[in-house]
């Protein structure tokens, strides 16, 4: 008997096909999504800026931004749409127009910039004329406001045109989306920059810069308006007014010349916003079902494709919490960055897709709190182990990414083990052994918890071990050092330091009852191992110090994107050089795609 779904067994599902949603929007508010949608892609387009008056500059188109990844809430998305700049009276300070933008998960706001001002005689200024494209100057000065305000990468727009200020005067037009403004000339004001149409979302041209004004005494013509809205600025007619730009492309107003001053300068256009959901299919479908779907090419591309780059990162466990020792600062493991000796091979031939990353919590205090594990999931796991616990007063460290120090009683104590379990390069190192009171004027010295980079120091008579020092590492651009081991602390004698990388210091102890201190915590984010607590001769002591939690990092080419969640755990940026980051500091997802 023949089949009706191609042989597969399952319900139909007819309801979708994974076909992107795309939405444009000319008023601001809140678009409803699909209920499979987590990420946008969009193309934004700010209020182009008014033109000036008094042989005014034309305004800037608006920033023009065609962003991809855009992590978004499920259900809506809040949408802004930037307003044109509104012009004013003769002479008086012109606006620039207002930003348009869309709301990402985590609440902030990815936008495009408003176009500068055409600028007017009284009021020529950055403040007034830079924007996402620059407005033109007035007559009066030959500067060339810039655009790309506030700078993003690829950039939003360009420079207006500078003003011709004698013999003959005119304004320089607005820059554009696509192009920089004309400068004005004996002959006319400057024509506006041509927008921009690169967007895959639309073929439309959106935010050209509006045109200068020309001198009526000088019988000047105004200057053409760019493509994309720009409007075109005043002619020697005194009886034709200059044009504004049109509404929801972005355009910037045309520049207004110098009589009769009854007349108002004009507006920038409105932005606009259009935003692609992009769809992910799901469940069973017959293979009649799919080829209809192909055919009318309303089936989802669900395959994941190859990065074709590495990835490098950086991954440190929690550190070790303690007892009286120093505790073991949590496992380091890096690519890329950081010791030479220490730096394992980079992430290679992955896949755009969404993956777990777990970042370890510190080690709370006690003779067992060890840190826990950070990992990143990609096609197999790489995991750095969390610090050892350190030792109390009759204990040896606990082995871990790197070890405890050995407490100082009936010992000597040793410390933990580091490199447990032994990765390649080494994750980290052994805790300090203790050493036990000899005599009641030799009270012995716990050890320090070990360190990325070193052991933690052996106790001695009368002298807690420090920590072990961690490692240095630029991934994230600044010089940071992680994964420092805890101090111990002191028995009747003052703690120890702990390593560098954020290892707690030992608390002090002194001989008259009750004089403790407790240790110090590992820092947060670092995986630094606490540092342990210091004792009195007659028994009391402090508490030991928790572990600082662990980091995670992802450093990618300019190709990758990089998104996620949730928002208190992730940053995403992008290095001055261009490359991606991803820092998580709690554990979340990450989202990998091609750019």
């Amino acid at each position: 008997m023949a089949r009706t779904n191609g042989g597969i067994t399952g319900k139909r599902n007819l309801s979708s096909f994974g076909k992107d949603k795309q939405t444009t929007l000319t008023s601001s508010g809140n678009l409803s999504t699909l209920s499979t949608t987590t990420q946008v892609q969009a193309l934004l387009v700010a209020g182009g800026g008014a033109g000036g008056t008094v042989i005014g500059g034309g305004g800037g188109g608006g920033g023009y931004r065609c962003v991809t990844n855009i992590q978004v809430p499920a259900g809506s998305v809040s949408v802004t749409i930037g307003a044109g700049g509104a012009g004013t009276g003769y002479n008086a300070a012109p606006n620039r127009g207002a930003n348009s933008s869309v709301t990402s998960i985590c609440g902030s706001d990815v936008a495009a910039a408003g176009g500068g001002a055409g600028a007017t005689l009284s009021h020529n200024s950055a403040p007034v004329a830079a924007g996402g494209s620059g407005g033109g100057s007035a007559y009066n000065a030959t500067t060339q406001y810039a655009g790309n305000t506030p700078p993003v990468s690829p950039p939003q727009g360009n420079p207006g045109g500078g003003g011709e200020n004698g013999p003959n005067y005119a304004g320089g037009g607005g820059g554009g989306a696509g192009a920089a403004g004309a400068l004005g000339t004996g002959s006319s004001g400057g024509n506006g920059g041509a927008g921009s149409s690169a967007s895959p979302l639309s073929s439309t041209v959106f935010a050209g810069g509006g045109g200068g004004s020309g001198s009526i005494n000088d019988n000047q013509v105004g200057g053409n308006g760019g493509p994309g809205g720009g409007g075109k600025g005043q002619r020697n007619d005194p009886g034709v007014a200059a044009v504004n730009g049109t509404a929801n492309t972005g355009g910037g107003g045309g520049g207004r010349t110098n009589s009769p001053p009854a007349y108002p300068g004009t507006n920038g256009g409105s932005g606009i916003v259009v935003v692609k959901e992009i769809s992910r299919a799901s469940g069973v479908w017959n293979l009649r079902s799919q080829f209809a779907a192909r055919k009318q090419g309303t089936w989802g591309d669900f395959n994941q494709k190859f990065l074709n780059a590495s990835l490098d990162y950086l991954i440190v466990a929690g550190g070790g919490g303690t007892n009286l020792a120093g505790g073991g600062a949590g496992g380091y493991r890096a690519t890329g960055y950081g010791p030479s000796p220490l730096r394992g091979a980079a992430l290679s031939s992955e896949l755009t897709g969404i993956y777990t990353i777990t970042v370890g919590a510190g080690g709370a205090s006690g003779c067992n709190g060890d840190g826990t594990d950070s990992s990143i999931a990609f096609s197999s796991t790489t995991t750095s182990t969390g610090g050892g616990a350190g030792g109390g007063y009759f204990g040896a460290g606990r082995a871990g990414g790197s070890g405890g120090g050995g407490g100082y009683h009936g010992g000597p104590l040793p410390g933990g083990a580091g490199n447990t379990p032994p990765t390649d390069p080494s994750q980290g190192s052994a805790g300090g052994a203790g050493a036990t009171a000899s005599s009641p004027s030799n009270a012995g010295g716990s050890g320090g918890g070990g360190g990325a980079t070193a052991a933690g120091g052996a106790g001695a008579n009368n002298n807690p071990g420090a920590g072990g020092n961690g490692a240095p590492n630029t991934i994230l651009g600044p010089n940071t050092t992680y994964a420092g081991g805890g101090g111990g602390g002191g028995f009747a004698q003052n703690g120890s330091a702990g390593g560098s990388g954020g290892g707690g210091a030992g608390g002090n102890g002194g001989q008259c009852s009750g004089c403790v201190s407790n240790g110090v915590a590992g820092t947060a984010n670092t995986g630094g191992g606490g540092g342990g607590a210091g004792r009195d001769g007659v028994g009391n002591q402090g508490s030991g110090g928790v572990g600082g939690s662990g980091i995670v990092v992802l450093r990618g080419p300019s190709a990758v994107a990089f998104s996620g969640g949730p928002c208190a755990a992730t940053t995403f940026s992008t290095h001055p050089g261009g490359d991606k980051l991803a820092k998580f500091v709690a554990t979340g997802t990450l989202t990998v795609s091609l750019a």
